[in-house]
């Protein structure tokens, strides 16, 4: 991929021009070793603005670079990405030149540090910005999923460079109707009814179809559809399946739960559980959470059972280590987001709820839930150190945090 480098350098380092020059030449070359792309310096606005598909970086060369740098930051279009050296007061002068652009309510980075994780960040810059993750919607979102039903696509491919794919349910249904494989043995830890984990298993090979056959990401079906068809089984299997292989897989046609699952895998690279707030004790800060599907390699230990409300299919339940979570989602806007801290208290066996059910206690405002969540199902994943840079990058995205 090209990418256009506009340099600037103050005139204080005019003495040193020829040194800041060789320096940048060099950096641009290992980039290029690194990322296989062409780094090409432009020496004007006009070029830089360019429509042509290609990166552009703002190159500050030296200290003293913010006046020039506001001279022409107007014309520019957002985001904002500084690469600095080294040396010279760059990295000073793009602080600077950051911190104006963020109190002016502007998207923008600094490139700066080892030569490998600036090769990275430009890695990961051109696949966010540059080429859009497909999502799957196999079948329409679920009927009462009301406030959840659609998404505006320019706005999730203009601000997430996600693209959702329409897919009809009925591709899936008919090809696992005429699938004949047998089980894989080694992808089952847990028994159960031969001939119900069979079906189950045709569900699974007919979207692995879909998936490659659409180039998708990730996918959310409207599972209840399985039921109801002559399949008379579920999709939870098939979703646990692809969530421990690193592919997003959705039930009930959810599409915040959707996006909000691909951006926990996107960017901190977890698996994360969907499920549903099923009660919550306000004085405690205490909350059951359940559904009939999760990633096993979140579990210590899980079992297969049938599927909660339709007692079909393969459900699971899995158990879960006690220890720090967080509750995220993003609401169907694409504007807001929550992101709670809790930790999981106790795994519980309740007749009345989906397979998998866990007490967790909310160490955030756990009134969020009922005064102003942004869905129901929730997203949960296993709490540390990186959970942040989820935060930061929808932060940078322009979202809202709700308390």
């Amino acid at each position: 991929m090209k990418i256009k480098v506009y340099p600037i350098t103050s005139v204080l380092s005019s003495g040193t021009a020829k040194a800041v020059v060789q320096t940048r030449d060099e950096l641009l070359s290992k980039l290029h070793d690194l990322t296989n792309n062409e780094f090409v310096i432009v020496d004007s606005v006009s070029e830089l603005n360019k429509d042509d598909g290609s990166l552009s970086l703002i190159f500050i060369q030296s200290g003293g670079s913010e006046g020039k740098f506001l001279e022409i930051y107007d014309q520019l279009k957002e985001p904002y990405y500084l690469l600095t050296l080294g040396s010279n007061n760059s990295l000073a002068a793009s602080m600077e030149i950051l911190t104006y652009l963020k109190a002016h309510g502007k998207k923008g980075e600094i490139l700066h540090g080892d030569i490998n994780y600036i090769a990275q960040r430009i890695r990961d810059i051109v696949n966010l910005e540059y080429q859009p993750d497909k999502l799957g919607v196999v079948g329409r979102p679920s009927d009462w999923l009301i406030a959840s039903h659609e998404l505006n696509h320019e706005t999730l491919l203009n601000k997430f460079n996600i693209e959702l794919v329409n897919i009809d349910i009925n591709e899936v249904i008919n090809d696992a109707l005429s699938r004949t494989d047998d089980l894989n043995e080694d992808m089952f830890k847990a028994t159960f009814d031969h001939e119900e984990l069979k079906r189950a298993y045709h569900v699974y090979k007919a979207l692995v179809n879909v998936i490659n056959k659409y180039n998708l990401k990730g996918i959310t079906i409207r599972c209840f559809d399985l039921i109801s068809s002559k399949l008379k089984t579920t999709a939870c299997l098939a979703l646990s399946l692809f969530n421990d292989e690193g592919i997003i897989g959705c039930c009930e046609g959810d599409l915040p739960a959707l996006v909000s699952m691909f951006m926990v895998r996107k960017i901190l690279h977890k698996p994360s559980f969907q499920a549903n707030p099923s009660k919550i004790d306000v004085p405690s800060s205490e909350m059951i959470i359940a559904h009939c599907t999760l990633p096993t390699k979140m579990t210590t230990s899980y079992k297969f059972m049938t599927h909660y409300e339709s007692d079909l299919g393969v459900g699971i339940k899995g158990e879960l280590e006690e220890k720090k979570i967080r509750l995220f989602r993003i609401g169907a806007n694409l504007d807001k987001f929550v992101f709670l801290d809790a930790n999981i208290e106790e795994n519980l066996n309740l007749p009345n709820l989906c397979r998998t059910q866990i007490k967790v206690h909310v160490n955030g405002d756990i009134l969020y839930f009922l005064k102003r969540p942004l869905g129901n199902h929730h997203i949960i994943f296993y709490s540390d150190k990186t959970d942040e840079e989820l935060r930061e990058t929808l932060l940078d995205l322009g979202l809202e945090e709700v308390k």
